[in-house]
């Protein structure tokens, strides 16, 4: 089986990948075969070695083989500790049988620093990745793009419409699209951007009419109006009103929109009092690699462009 680099969690109910660690034959087929397995830390002991559920029996991964760390960087006891209840990657690296019992050794590092050579030293800006979710911190979301490889999502690249934190987007466990920002090859550090994925400021103002009244988050509240969140893409500024906050939900009336002044003139007719979220993400863009992403309408003055 040809190995395939996804985020972790991908592979654990997949048949073959249970067929393979279900028992001694099919770990020790995988050994041999260098194929990159998946299964459950189910713990951490107090040397940080983690220990995961194989069939009838346990595997271990040794501590220096948890994270593959080519910047040299100290690996921190927390991204071991917190890799207990989640699924891992790993290859099978040693399988010795000792009277009647075995000891299975794996190797995260190794199934990571395959990744990377295979995958992720392939890619380059501009690329569209799958990536999943693994936490969120107030400068952005960092996102595994394959065997838990992780690359940093700032949260001024999540969505054109800004957001005070990424958990406004996103939940951990989530799969998402991004692109590539940056990519360091030599020390596998990835950059990811989102916003590109999800529409221009035409597409997104083609969704609405003058005279409609839609949904909006109240993203920030300015002396001279409100600005108003009608898709993660795309905002417009409100006329000032007494008693509204960020994070609400409100009722707006679209006065006008101005495709050359890139500008929607809303009116908040009512507000929630509480936060909830009301507009989708939705991926404008398909296909696998964009060279450059321009935001802004041609006739606008100002311009908003990515150039990968």
């Amino acid at each position: 089986m040809e190995n395939v680099y996804f985020p972790e969690g991908s592979l654990l109910a997949r048949p073959e990948n249970l067929e393979y660690i279900s028992s001694l034959e099919g770990l020790e087929y995988a050994k041999q075969n260098g194929i990159i397995l998946e299964a459950r830390v189910i713990l951490c002991d107090a040397r940080h070695n983690l220990y995961v559920e194989l069939g009838d029996y346990r595997g271990i991964i040794p501590r220096s083989e948890t994270l593959y760390n080519p910047s040299g960087e100290e690996i921190k006891d927390i991204a071991i500790i917190t890799r207990v209840g989640k699924s891992v990657c790993f290859t099978v690296t040693d399988i010795v049988k000792d009277g009647d019992g075995v000891m299975i050794y794996l190797s995260r590092r190794n199934a990571q620093a395959e990744c990377c050579k295979n995958y992720v030293s392939k890619l380059c800006s501009g690329d569209v990745v799958e990536a999943a979710v693994t936490h969120l911190e107030k400068f952005g979301a960092f996102c595994d793009i394959g065997c838990g490889l992780v690359g940093l999502l700032p949260i001024d690249c999540i969505s054109v419409s800004r957001i005070t934190h990424p958990s406004e987007r996103f939940f951990c466990g989530q799969i998402i699209r991004c692109v590539i920002k940056n990519i360091e090859k030599s020390i596998c550090r990835v950059t990811l951007t989102h916003k590109e994925l999800l529409g221009t400021w035409e597409e997104n103002a083609a969704l609405f009419r003058a005279g409609e009244t839609a949904a909006g988050i109240i993203r920030s509240v300015e002396p001279y109006g409100i600005f108003v969140e009608l898709a993660p893409n795309l905002a417009g500024l409100a006329e000032w009103c007494d008693g509204v906050r960020e994070g609400q939900t409100a009722a707006v009336y679209i006065k006008s929109i101005i495709p050359e002044k890139m500008k929607i003139k809303l009116v908040i007719i009512d507000t929630s009092p509480e936060s909830m979220p009301v507009n989708g993400e939705e991926y404008f863009f398909e296909g696998g690699h964009m060279d450059e992403w321009q935001y802004s309408p041609e006739e606008c003055t100002k311009d908003i462009f990515t150039v990968f």
